[in-house]
């Protein structure tokens, strides 16, 4: 039961997942230990993540663990169609395809929930968005779901302030072995990754915008400032743009940084970033891109309203030629440009993130009696376990507290 690209692509896809499979080792060692325990066993597992190699070698380890995976991809852009098709040839049940409309976007996660999952793992929250409002029947079956995002955890926090969410959802971008390392250090090389091989252009001696501080805003502005740029932040938190200042950069509101950027990246989780009213200041050939999870924080809709004429002017590269005679260049239709335009984070960085999500499932399924309906965090004797078993994989020995200093803290 799938529905994919194209079969044929198989081989190419398999291919890639082996190679991500080599540098995943912390996953693996989780892979070989679910195979003994079976935790998931008969149990039916519905998956929403960018679907490329990384989410592939998840899903084969959830499934060693006796899981029947249901897998669809996070974003219309972001599906590798060749690693659809490898999980395909393995039996595997999945509904993604590259390109695909909202329309058929949407068909695909009502196809992975139409089986009754126990188990979710959401990547921005459709998967428990569309439960929670068309398929709330499915409900009484599910024991609960992983959210691997930080746009999915504000909107999981929502429901459970207004009381609406009906299990509990582990937030798993909140693990520090999650946010520390892969908003971190995985968005700031992925998003540079996307945005260098889709334009081919210098980064050195630009003038960057980095619109929001957080985990992954500290990353995209770090890797920009290794590059050469000259960095300029725009923030709504004072002490994040405080933050930002004693960094070493820039702080400005949008408005005027509209005017002197040359690249803008958007990572904030919310809307409106880069409207109307800062697209007609901008330099010529300015360059925008979206590093949020959802494409709203460029106002697509407004561009397209102005513009006298639009055109490919690259692949994965929109050119708006405004009114005023400027041409901006909007890169992957404004959506998450580190998998719409490049391959997403590092194998060894996912490594991390995915172990705490099949860590979370296993912790979901054996505590299922007794969690309530809400958001949990990790806990944190998984966070330790998973940096522990990095630690190994990298031939890294630290100490450990003897017990006379355990008692001087009170542990």
């Amino acid at each position: 039961m799938s529905d994919i690209r194209d079969i044929s692509l198989a081989p190419s896809g398999e291919m890639k997942i082996r190679w991500v499979e080599r540098n995943m080792p912390v996953l693996s060692s989780i892979g070989r230990e679910f195979a003994k325990t079976r935790p998931f066993e008969g149990l039916k597992i519905a998956l929403s993540v960018h679907l490329e190699a990384k989410t592939a070698y998840l899903c084969r380890v959830m499934e060693m663990g006796g899981a029947e995976m249901y897998v669809t991809g996070s974003n219309p852009l972001s599906t590798h169609d060749d690693v659809a098709a490898a999980l395909v040839s393995k039996g595997m049940n999945v509904f993604a395809k590259h390109g695909c409309s909202m329309d058929e976007y949407m068909d695909a996660l009502r196809n992975v929930l139409k089986p009754g999952p126990n188990i979710i793992i959401d990547d921005g929250g459709d998967l428990v968005n569309l439960l929670h409002t068309e398929m709330q029947d499915l409900i009484p079956g599910v024991i609960g779901g992983c959210e691997e995002t930080t746009t999915g955890i504000h909107r999981l926090k929502i429901m459970a302030r207004e009381g609406t969410l009906r299990f509990p959802m582990v937030m798993v971008n909140e693990a520090d072995c999650k946010h520390m390392f892969d908003n971190r250090y995985g968005t700031g090389q992925s998003v540079w990754d996307g945005i260098n091989r889709t334009t081919n252009l210098i980064v050195a001696g630009k003038y960057v915008v980095v619109s929001g501080y957080g985990w992954c805003g500290k990353g995209v502005s770090l890797r920009a400032k290794g590059l050469g740029a000259k960095v300029i932040i725009t923030e709504t938190d004072p002490v994040r743009a405080l933050e930002a200042v004693m960094d070493g950069y820039e702080v400005m509101p949008m408005a005027q940084a509209a005017k002197v950027g040359d690249m803008f990246v958007t990572v904030t989780g919310c809307s409106d970033v880069i409207t109307g009213e800062h697209f007609e200041t901008m330099k010529d050939g300015a360059i925008l891109t979206n590093a949020g999870h959802f494409d709203v924080e460029v106002d697509m809709a407004g561009l397209n309203r102005i513009a006298v004429e639009k055109y490919e002017a690259r692949h994965n590269i929109d050119g708006y030629v405004l009114p005023n005679g400027k041409t901006l260049f909007v890169i992957a239709e404004g959506r998450l440009v580190n998998l719409a335009a490049g391959d997403g984070h590092p194998a060894e960085i996912m490594d991390m993130s995915f172990a705490i999500q099949a860590m979370s499932a296993e912790y979901l399924v054996k505590h299922r009696d007794s969690l309530k309906p809400g958001v949990i965090p990790v806990p944190r004797e998984t966070d330790e376990a998973v940096a522990y078993k990095k630690l190994a994989s990298m031939g890294v020995e630290i100490d450990h507290l003897t017990q006379e200093q355990r008692d001087y803290l009170g542990l």
